[in-house]
């Protein structure tokens, strides 16, 4: 942290000069926080635009040292706070000591002495609260191996789905869907495991960054104090649970992923925590409330659009339930009886659950082939481009089609659109789709591209027919030819329209 020092030389001795001290942070305004044998500690310079600095006073061999630093998280000093608080400290000094009396010092000596008493005594409640937080928290007793496992997880399965084509900024949902979303043709059609799974994939990295940071905020609190078998119980079951409400709520489907819901989870663990008496008092307000802001702010901010509030709120109420057992549980703990069946009930309830849930409302399995056609189909390398090809192909199509269209067109007009547009469109049309024969693509998307070279064969030839109409005039002689491929043409269409 930025800070600076000073030193001032004094011709009195200590006690009197640590008198003057405290008489020139008088009146500066300063909070006089702190005092010992030889030292004054203060809040200073606090305003609008200033988080203010912690100045401490030491007397040592004739020396006043005054040093000011800040103490909220600044990186820089620009305007050189430090500095102009340690010359306004020795501006002050003096003049205190050119008109402080002998009255005016004993006072000031018994105002420190009364501040020495009650830092101590501060200092004595102090201690005392950090050993009832440490014996509730035991937040120096334990590691947080697994808080880093999970996080450690979490960061490999986005690298390796990075490298596979999920995508780090824009994410690719077919990539996610093979490598475990919660997708619910899926799901619901017998792979239970996306209910696990999930809750280590992410949208992209700004998804996993701020799942992660969130996650390891609450993981210094909770891994400690529920123990290693409590908190990975609770992480996992309250994921499942909120991959199951997800489910629930969107009935239309849903393809979803990410930690966030077994985070909520914790959350809701933790708030059943800091409702009960395990955790001092003197903390639990502050936690309570920074918990709560958390939680509502997210719940909020997760009404928009493309974020699963559903398993937000599924795994803050299956945390909460979850928690008010745990609690139960480490009271038991903390009295020397323990209770061997809680986390057995947490775990068997949660899988119980997911089975009901995933038994009562299966999928027809026609949803899920399909479902897996569409996922296999996008893993093939060339798909996108094919999907560009068939776009080029539809707006071609249309200027065809609109050219040939116009029923109040003299024979000229129609004979001109058809050599200029139609014909030379169809043309580009067949070279477009024809290069998509090396591409890389499902059967499906194959016999897709074969079908269109079809119907281009038959549109052509329909067309070819009304321009020799235009050119011999022989109407009632190639009218039969020119309506039976003109259907066979919108035969074709149709069929490619239902694939």
């Amino acid at each position: 942290m930025p800070k600076h020092e000073l030193s001032l030389q004094h011709d009195t001795d200590q006690q009197t000069a640590l008198a003057i001290a405290y008489g020139a942070m008088n009146t500066l305004g300063w909070n006089i926080l702190f005092a010992d044998e030889n030292s004054l500690i203060a809040s200073a310079g606090k305003g609008w635009n200033n988080y203010g600095q912690q100045v401490t006073c030491t007397t040592e061999n004739g020396l006043i040292n005054i040093r000011s630093e800040m103490t909220n998280g600044e990186m820089l000093d620009i305007a050189s706070r430090n500095k102009k608080t340690c010359l306004k400290f020795a501006a002050a000094f003096e003049s205190v000591k050119t008109s402080i009396d002998r009255a005016g010092i004993d006072a000031n000596n018994q105002a420190i002495a009364a501040l020495r008493k009650a830092s101590i005594e501060k200092s004595i409640r102090d201690q005392e609260e950090a050993v009832a937080v440490e014996k509730a928290m035991n937040l120096s007793g334990s590691n947080l191996y697994l808080t880093y496992a999970i996080i450690g997880i979490n960061v490999l399965v986005f690298i390796l789905m990075a490298i596979n084509g999920a995508g780090i900024f824009e994410p690719n949902g077919f990539v996610h869907i093979r490598w475990g979303s919660n997708y619910t043709p899926l799901t619901l059609s017998g792979d239970w495991w996306r209910l696990v799974t999930n809750i280590f994939i992410h949208f992209g990295i700004i998804h996993l960054i701020m799942n992660m940071y969130c996650f390891y905020t609450i993981g210094i609190y909770l891994e400690p104090m529920l123990g290693k078998a409590r908190y990975i119980s609770g992480y996992l079951c309250t994921g499942i649970l909120a991959s199951l409400v997800s489910l629930w709520w969107h009935k239309e489907g849903v393809n979803s992923a990410g930690a966030s819901g077994a985070i909520f989870g914790m959350y809701g663990i933790f708030l059943a925590l800091l409702t009960s008496n395990l955790i001092p008092e003197s903390i639990r307000k502050a936690l309570l409330q920074s918990i709560g802001n958390f939680v509502v702010y997210n719940l909020v901010y997760g009404m928009k659009s493309g974020v699963d509030n559903a398993a937000h709120v599924g795994g803050l109420i299956s945390g909460f339930a979850i928690g008010y057992l745990f609690v139960y549980d480490i009271k038991k703990e903390k009295q020397e009886q323990k209770l061997h069946w809680i986390l057995p009930v947490v775990i068997v309830i949660s899988i119980a659950t997911a089975y009901s849930y995933l038994q009562q409302n299966k999928v027809d399995q026609s949803k899920r082939t399909a479902a897996l056609n569409e996922v296999k189909a996008d893993s093939y390398k060339d798909n996108d481009r094919f999907n560009e090809k068939l776009g080029e192909f539809d707006n071609v199509h249309k200027e065809v089609i609109n050219s040939i269209s116009d029923t109040a067109a003299t024979y000229d007009q129609l004979h001109k659109s058809i050599v200029e547009v139609a014909l030379p469109g169809l043309q580009k049309a067949q070279e477009l789709i024809s290069k998509t024969k090396e591409y890389d693509l499902s059967p499906e998307s194959h016999n897709k591209a074969s079908m269109l070279i079809s119907y281009i064969e038959l549109r052509k030839k329909q067309i070819e027919l009304m321009k020799e109409i235009t050119e011999t005039n022989k109407t009632d002689e190639l009218l039969p030819q020119l309506i039976e491929m003109r259907q066979k043409a919108d035969d074709a269409f149709d069929a490619l329209l239902k694939l």
